[in-house]
């Protein structure tokens, strides 16, 4: 898929998603997506740091 059919994709789920679902429903929706996307940014931070001769370190 390329870039182009990536954004209309999610634009295309974004309007089904505002159609069906109450905007308490979407707010839920955007703090789950939101958390799912640090989420993944965090995995892959973590991952090229260990990736580059760092050790993993236990925070806190």
């Amino acid at each position: 898929m390329n870039s182009c059919e990536l954004v209309n994709l999610v634009s295309m789920l974004t309007c089904l998603i505002v159609q069906n679902y109450t905007n308490e429903e979407i707010g839920l929706l955007a703090a789950v997506f939101t958390q799912l996307g640090d989420s993944l940014a965090t995995i892959l931070a973590n991952n090229a740091l260990c990736e580059n001769g760092q050790n993993e370190k236990q925070l806190l």
